[in-house]
């Protein structure tokens, strides 16, 4: 069996049974054990799946076009999230005019902020509702409310972004790909962030390392046009395709 239909068979168990052994793809393929492991090694390292001890386990490229509750992601990733969202918050300065996009990591952000010399907008409901009850200067979106996630969106909400010129904004997502950037399950939210991307002069994508080598349905930017601000990068390729900070090391 030639090198490339062996990858194409292993992607192919995966994508049936989601997991699998050395052991079993040695004898389902009549191929050494060794050559398993490099072929495992070679397509975790080209994010196509994830090597685990004794075998691998298939990505979930795209699971799903549809965001779970707001409230049922808050405590995801909590430690990480928090760290992140600290961090994040040290980059904004006196006079900045801020986009807050809505989801959890940006949610935790607002709890770090302390200045209270700049202007910040937001399409999450909840967002805008801290940020008031913190006693910042707060603007929110009009538009179509999403219930799950609790997001502003539609075309009412892409046309008030094209009015505005952000100096940061602070977005996040759902994927992080070499290829196919940054994406989103849901077409309505891709819109806004590609919007709100390409009206702010910085924009800082928070995300934790569980997002990277994850594509979901709509990608809303190629990954050199956000700073990511993370815990971890799993492959070091990312770092050569953009600025990213690591708040863990």
């Amino acid at each position: 069996m030639l090198t490339q239909e062996r990858y194409h068979s292993i992607l192919q168990i995966l994508s049936e049974r989601e997991a699998v052994t050395v052991a079993e793809l040695s004898q389902m393929l009549d191929t050494s054990e060794s050559t398993i492991r490099r072929d495992l090694n070679y397509l975790d390292e080209m994010g196509k799946l994830k090597k685990v001890f004794g075998g691998a386990t298939a990505i979930q490229s795209a699971s799903g076009v549809t965001e779970s509750p707001f409230e049922s992601r808050e405590g995801e990733m909590y430690e990480e999230k928090t760290a992140i969202a600290r961090y994040a918050a040290t980059l904004v300065h006196d006079g900045d005019f801020v986009f807050i996009d809505a989801g959890t990591t940006t949610y935790r952000l607002i709890d770090f902020l302390t200045n209270k010399n700049a202007t910040y907008i937001t399409n999450g409901i909840a967002h805008s509702r801290k940020l008031i009850q913190r006693g910042f200067d707060t603007h929110i979106l009009g538009g179509k409310i999403k219930p799950y996630t609790e997001a502003v969106v539609g075309t009412t909400a892409i046309a008030h972004i094209r009015r505005l010129n952000f100096t940061k904004a602070f977005v996040g997502t759902n994927g992080i790909d070499l290829t196919a950037g940054f994406s989103t399950p849901e077409l309505d939210e891709g819109a806004v962030k590609e919007e709100i991307v390409s009206k702010a002069y910085l924009t800082f994508i928070l995300s934790d390392s569980s997002k990277f080598r994850r594509v979901f349905p709509v990608s809303f930017a190629d990954i050199e046009k956000g700073c990511i601000i993370t815990d971890s990068v799993p492959d070091e390729r990312f770092l050569q395709a953009t600025v990213i900070k690591e708040v863990n090391k």
